[in-house]
């Protein structure tokens, strides 16, 4: 497999950065995971507007353009002999001295990471499991999608099957966000999710899914929940954007409509609709 690294590409094997990259030493560094339809990264000026965001917070300076990173995408689909496939765009903080610097970065690395896509012709369902680790409130003034993720490891690490997602509790018992997900239930002819106050990442699939309900005309509330609203709701699901939409199927010993759900089903097509216009205008 090859990836992209600093301006080169090279095989994952000879990739390497330096020990005192300060994304390594401190945790610095900031990324991205998109995936591609038809060769051409969906809802890539998102996710770039959402890395710039984090790397002002981080402190690096970096201006990476869409099209450059399209460009970036579209070598490595060809180097690794893939129509689609899943990437890691991701920015490390670079060189520094031991020792916390509040210089700015100005020498990141750049890192495009790449693999192959899990394609089912199924819509994979997931149990989901509350979970005993609570989830840790961000570091600065919101989570950014960094290199910090020892809180969804420890809560990944409570799930026994590849079906189950687990649900952080924040330590107020508010319902917040999945080990890699974003949650949405509908109920009482609403469509919920929890704000940011809870501390979750503002995923570009949660996004799309809120831009989505004004034009599927489903009102739509955030704000902070208890966990008996998901036992209460008439359906549930996550979002990412490598799995997409993901509904839950089971919940608490409670059944849930899953892939039959009729609101999932209207945000599902919607969302293919939207990936084949995508598609269409390359």
């Amino acid at each position: 497999m090859y990836i992209y690294l600093n301006g080169k590409v090279v095989s994952k094997e000879e990739a390497v950065i330096s020990p005192y990259d300060h994304g390594f030493m401190y945790g610095l560094g900031a990324f991205e995971t998109f995936r591609t339809y038809g060769g051409f990264p969906f809802l890539i000026n998102e996710h770039l507007t959402r890395l710039h965001e984090a790397l002002k917070e981080l402190n690096i300076y970096l201006e990476l353009d869409t099209d450059t990173v399209i460009e970036m995408v579209k070598t490595l689909l060809r180097k690794n002999e893939m129509d689609d496939a899943y990437f890691r765009l991701n920015v490390s903080a670079g060189v520094g001295d031991i020792g916390l610097q509040t210089l700015p970065y100005e020498k990141p690395a750049v890192i495009l990471y790449t693999k192959p896509l899990i394609e089912s012709s199924t819509i994979s369902e997931k149990e989901l499991i509350p979970l005993k680790t609570v989830r840790n409130t961000p570091e600065g003034e919101k989570r950014l999608k960094s290199h910090h993720y020892l809180n969804s490891i420890l809560g990944k690490r409570e799930l026994s099957a590849v079906n189950q997602e687990g649900v952080f509790l924040t330590q107020e018992g508010y319902i917040s966000e999945g080990t890699v997900s974003n949650l949405f239930w509908y109920s009482d002819n609403k469509l919920f999710t929890p704000g940011t106050s809870t501390g979750i990442l503002e995923g570009i699939t949660r996004k799309w899914v809120m831009k989505a309900s004004h034009i599927l005309n489903i009102p739509f509330e955030t704000g902070n929940y208890k966990i008996e609203k998901l036992v209460e709701a008439d359906e549930i699901f996550l979002t990412n954007s490598i799995q997409e939409l993901v509904p839950v199927n089971k919940f608490q010993d409670k059944e849930f409509p899953g892939a039959e759900g009729e609101i999932f089903d209207l945000y599902r097509r919607l969302y293919n609709e939207h990936t084949k216009k995508q598609l269409r205008s390359i």
